[in-house]
């Protein structure tokens, strides 16, 4: 929940339903779903379980099988846009039913206009309930058709429809013929098809309301033509005549733009009822006529001025009531990410703008992320969008503007941001806009998204940028990125050679210099996590000849604690591995780390996991391949150091579990390996009381100290420090105890 509120009870029902179609449904002969059970459900909420099955890219051939022939889910208004659904599938699942609206909008797996059409006729009742349609995006291939009786089906065999969407399709002038016999046709959006003629609308001049007729690239008309249709159209209040400013020639557009300027400039009685005009994109557009235009119309509501160079004009500003969209001020830019979300030449217009309006933005404005984003989702393979979106996210969420966003509207813009990561990995520029947004403290912390999704992302790019900024902050968020991984998910990753030697060519390159730097200390912070508790991580290491270049740099960076820490916590994870042992077994390497361990000069945490190597080394008698006098000095040396030692006021070191310290419990170990783990669980229970109390008891340590604090030969020092911390563990106890019986009272 956050600052939108929670999501409503009606939609996390839905969902689960979708999840769990597999277990409601049987299946039939044909392989498609059908309830095994269902009760009546509320018509409405039958409309909302087709969509948010579409929404969530769930509704197939297979799974639309559930709305078949079953009486409990009936469709009134009906989406499947953007669904892999066939024609056999839409006619059997969906045409039986009285539908008053579909939007089978950008549908993929074969169904084309003329499949939707002719199955809807086939049904009497929609023939006379079907009122709006929606095959933006479509193949309408009405050659498939055939004959019918003699008469070929068309769309003016849904007598009752109001509104048609054919936008982006191969409308043309003859289907426009047939569309414009429909008696009650009121909304009808033609852009981007093929019609070169708009003289059959004066067919529906008494009817129509609205008429979309965006980048009509292939119109054969000359501009008093064009004109006296607009003209006879008495009833129209909505005409877009909006063109693609970046696209269009001359040749093409040239006839267009005359007929708006006529129409601007023309007669008050040209479409004496419009309220809304679009002429976005449309060249020769002078601010006196639309000056003219608008102060001979007192009713307007909207005019579309996006890319006219005409928005600027005066008269705009003195209209309270008129919406515009346009250039010329942050409202007019938003409105245009508003209205074009189609229009993918407006939106990264309207985007460019945006950028410009909100280089110093200081002020958290989630409308405007909103629609960013809206734009970003509606064009989710453009270029030009996301290069210009993507550096709109970084400016409107850097510093502490993010954390006034609502935590979903957050999530879901990340989400975004690895998409377009995702969908140009080679485009340089892009993937720096998402770096830079993401390397945010705030959104890697508390934002929740797909962190293993994003580490891959980041590290691919790594592998080919050496920009030292950027190189930083990539680092720096897979550094983060993985010590929020689940176990399960790290492993993962950690399995994956490239990225570890990503990461140890890092290390490397900055210890050629011998450079202590952030991104040298994420470097090996990334790789501390990677390896906590993942043997296959710790192999793979060693195979990359990390364990070399550590041993070098332990020397290099002798006089660097936080460098050391991060290298010796390392270290240790390879140490807990059985397997693994034998190749820290190096005189030199160990006689390096237990002169840390000696040295009261050293700073703790160094110490600490210097002991931590050496413990469990020496845990493992029969394993030890170097001289006894080594081990039995390492034995001494951690009993008499760890006994020094003051516990550190920072958070030092965090536990995915103790299963590491069983083998160094054991009533068997010597003094110093015992030491080293009991006072390695008392530092973490210490400072975060709870979370290892909990723990303990759950893995069962509890019993081991207990063990060890009761067993004869333990020394006195290490039953004092088992004692301690089961003390903590009995106090946390009666507390939780106590908490629960006062919720019960």
């Amino acid at each position: 929940m956050d600052a939108e509120g929670p999501q409503a009870l009606c939609d996390l029902c839905l969902a689960q339903v979708c999840r769990s179609l597999d277990t409601l449904c049987s299946r039939r002969a044909d392989g498609s779903m059908r309830l095994s059970w269902a009760p009546v459900f509320p018509q409405e909420m039958v409309d909302q379980l087709l969509c948010k099955m579409a929404t969530k890219g769930i509704l197939n051939d297979t799974t639309v099988g559930i709305f078949r022939n079953c009486k409990e889910l009936r469709l009134r208004r009906a989406s499947i846009r953007c669904c892999p659904v066939s024609a056999e599938a839409f006619l059997l699942a969906l045409c039986p039913h009285r539908l008053q609206e579909l939007d089978a909008s950008w549908v993929s797996g074969g169904l084309t206009g003329a499949n939707i059409v002719s199955g809807l006729a086939s049904n009497p009742e929609c023939r006379s309930s079907l009122q709006r349609l929606s095959l933006s995006g479509l193949q309408l291939d009405w050659e498939s058709l055939g004959e019918d009786g003699g008469t070929r089906v068309g769309f003016s065999s849904l007598q009752a429809l109001r509104t048609l969407n054919l936008s982006s399709t191969d409308l043309t002038d003859a289907v426009l013929e047939d569309i414009c016999s429909l008696p009650q046709l009121e909304t009808l959006d033609i852009s981007r098809s093929a019609v070169s003629k708009l003289t059959a609308l004066l067919n529906c001049k008494s009817t129509l309301r609205s008429l979309i007729a965006h980048r009509l690239r292939q119109l054969d008309m000359s501009p008093a033509r064009l004109l006296f249709v607009f003209s006879q159209l008495h009833a129209l209040r909505h005409l877009d005549f909006s063109d693609d400013h970046i696209t269009v020639d001359d040749s093409n557009g040239g006839d267009g733009d005359e007929t708006v300027r006529q129409l601007l400039e023309g007669s008050p009685q040209v479409l004496p009822n419009l309220v809304s005009l679009d002429i976005s994109g449309r060249k020769r557009i002078t601010e006196a006529a639309v000056r003219a235009f608008v102060e001979a119309r007192d009713g307007l509501v909207f005019l579309g001025l996006l890319a006219t160079g005409a928005s600027s004009c005066e008269v705009l500003s003195s209209q309270n009531n008129l919406k515009v969209t346009g250039e010329a001020n942050e409202n007019q830019v938003c409105e245009a990410l508003r209205r074009y979300r189609d229009h993918e030449c407006f939106v990264r217009e309207a985007l460019v703008h945006l950028y410009n309006l909100i280089t110093d933005v200081d002020k958290p404005r989630p409308d405007m992320l909103k629609l960013v984003l809206s734009g970003m989702q509606s064009h989710p393979t453009s270029l030009h969008v996301h290069l210009v979106a993507t550096a709109c996210v970084f400016n409107l969420t850097t510093q502490d503007l993010a954390e006034a966003m609502p935590v979903s509207l957050l999530s879901s813009t990340v989400t975004q941001l690895l998409h377009s990561m995702k969908t140009f990995p080679n485009h340089q520029q892009v993937q720096k806009n998402c770096l830079l947004a993401l390397c945010s403290d705030y959104i890697l912390e508390d934002v929740p998204f797909d962190k293993y999704l994003a580490a891959m992302l980041v590290i691919n790019w790594l592998s080919s940028h050496e920009d030292p900024t950027l190189q930083r902050m990539a680092v720096a968020v897979i550094s983060i990125l993985v010590a929020k991984l689940s176990p399960e998910e790290t492993a993962r990753l950690g399995e994956d050679i490239f990225i570890m030697k990503q990461l140890l060519a890092i290390v490397q390159q900055k210890a050629m210099v011998v450079v202590v730097d952030t991104t040298l200390k994420f470097a090996l912070s990334a790789l501390w996590n990677l390896t906590d508790e993942m043997p296959t991580a710790a192999r793979n290491f060693i195979d990359c000849q990390g364990l070399e270049l550590y041993e070098e740099v332990l020397e290099s960076y002798y006089t660097e604690p936080s460098i050391q820490q991060k290298l010796l916590g390392l270290l240790n994870n390879i140490a807990e591995v059985e397997v693994l042992q034998a190749d820290l077994l190096e005189e030199d390497l160990l006689e390096h780390i237990l002169s840390l361990l000696k040295d009261s000069h050293v700073e703790v945490g160094v110490r600490y996991f210097a002991g931590g190597i050496l413990a469990h080394l020496t845990s493992r008698p029969e394993a030890w391949t170097l001289g006894d006098e080594l081990r039995s000095t390492i034995l001494k040396q951690l009993h008499a150091s760890i006994i020094t030692w003051t516990q550190p006021e920072r958070e030092m070191v965090s536990y995915r579990s103790f299963h590491p310290f069983y083998p160094l419990l054991q009533t068997c170990q010597p003094s110093g390996v015992q030491l080293w783990a009991v006072w390695a669980i008392h530092l973490v229970c210490s400072q975060n009381t709870s979370h290892y109390s909990s723990m303990l008891e759950k893995e069962g340590v509890t019993e081991l100290l207990k063990a060890l604090a009761a067993h004869p030969s333990t020394h006195s020092d290490i039953k004092g420090l088992s004692n301690r911390i089961l003390q903590m563990v009995e106090q946390h106890q009666g507390r939780s105890g106590t908490s629960k019986k006062q919720a019960e009272s």
